[in-house]
């Protein structure tokens, strides 16, 4: 049976489910489910599969994200998936009665439905096929966490140079002391986001919310003369550290490296502090020429193609909406 309707009872089964599963992650946590609840900006979409005596034995949370604005809010609507579905011993029938309930549920209300693969799910390639859904290839970087000076053994000489200056001319990795310091790596971020993402950012609400809630995650910030000048924003889930934002004013600052200061200084805590992975969430498609890909490929990680799975809901919509997108700024 599929449940949509939620109650909290649902969510500390959830809870146990997903921390115990080799393949439980952040993104399909009742904790990122109550994180996205909190923002105006998300409608998250949770199916739990429970069997005959009410155990859950899958489940999938996906997000419905639009932007502000009446044109934009339309152009924009997307279903995302990070990390899910999540099934009890590869149980391909429950995968299946999973996205069918998924797609029946958002395909009026998203222009299509994105799965972002954490973990290999080749084994429901078909699954997808048959709910309507296109593989794509993807890559992404995994480091396998150690001790800190093993980890920054593993890094490329070129990052390992990089870190020794900075931190020798007085840059600091610092954790935010207060909300105007999340904004101003928010700005940064931001700036980003404009001039080269060029990709949806969500508002700073989103990012606010993060740092209050503080069993989310951590902010790590790389200051300069007391100027922030970079950082990055990580979900710590079990034994696992996520970059989900990350940024840093290379460019004004490049003796202080703050990205690569950034990103380092997650791998580090991650060391210090029992984890074993930190996940680089995407380095790319194969196809094409993605300079953020041998940016992380220099911190030791390895290479994984996990992919992505894509369901276009509305084709005539998301023509249109690529191609509005673009011309307000938001795609490439």
């Amino acid at each position: 049976m599929i449940v949509t309707e939620i109650k909290e009872d649902n969510l500390k089964s959830l809870e146990e489910f997903v921390y115990n599963h080799p393949h439980g992650n952040f993104f399909q946590s009742p904790k990122a489910y109550n994180f996205y609840k909190s923002l105006p900006a998300f409608n998250p979409v949770l199916l739990l599969s429970v069997d005959e005596s009410g155990e859950i034995n899958g489940s999938l949370l996906a997000v419905i994200q639009k932007e502000k604005g009446f044109l934009k809010s339309f152009l924009s609507r997307r279903c995302i998936v990070i990390g899910g579905p999540i099934i009890k011993d590869g149980n391909k029938n429950v995968a299946d009665k999973l996205l069918h309930g998924l797609v029946k549920k958002v395909k009026n209300k998203s222009i299509y439905i994105e799965f972002r693969n954490l973990v290999d799910l080749s084994e429901y390639k078909e699954i997808f096929k048959k709910n309507g859904f296109i593989f794509k290839e993807h890559f992404n970087f995994i480091v396998n966490i150690k001790y800190p000076e093993e980890n920054f053994r593993m890094l490329n000489d070129n990052r390992k140079r990089q870190i020794k200056k900075s931190l020798k001319e007085g840059t600091e990795i610092v954790n935010p002391k207060g909300i105007n310091e999340v904004y101003q790596f928010y700005l940064i971020l931001k700036r980003l986001y404009k001039e080269r993402v060029k990709k949806p950012l969500p508002d700073f609400s989103f990012f606010e919310s993060f740092f209050n809630k503080a069993d989310l995650g951590k902010y790590f910030l790389v200051k300069f003369e007391d100027k922030v000048i970079g950082g990055i924003m990580c979900p710590v889930f079990k034994d696992k550290i996520y970059e989900w934002y990350v940024c840093g004013l290379d460019t004004e600052y490049k003796n202080q490296a703050p990205s690569v200061l950034a990103t380092w200084s997650a791998i580090e805590y991650a060391a210090k502090n029992g984890l074993k992975y930190f996940d680089f969430m995407g380095a790319g498609s194969p196809d094409s020429d993605y300079g953020v890909r041998e940016f992380k490929s220099k911190f030791g990680g390895e290479l994984v193609q996990y992919g992505r799975f894509s369901r276009i809901n509305n084709k005539i919509l998301y023509g249109l909406g690529k191609l509005g997108l673009k011309v307000l700024g938001f795609l490439k």
